[in-house]
């Protein structure tokens, strides 16, 4: 997909910036993502300590508008 430049000049979004898009209704939303994202690479198993650990950063940054 690509975001039309007079909207990513509007937006401050630059090549290589991570955006968030999810689904609400029937509309797409796209949010440009401050901090750092978890990762985790295919096939690699991971913990469910790396999980819960993910989680609850996530949880704190939404909790602080972030």
């Amino acid at each position: 997909m690509t975001i039309p430049a007079e909207v990513r000049r509007a937006l401050g979004i630059e090549v290589g910036d991570v955006l968030l898009v999810r689904v609400v209704g029937r509309r797409i939303v796209m949010e440009r993502v401050e901090g750092e994202l978890p990762t985790f690479r295919v096939g690699r198993r991971v913990g469910e300590r790396e999980v819960e650990e993910a989680l609850l950063r996530g949880l704190e940054s939404s909790l602080r508008g972030g």
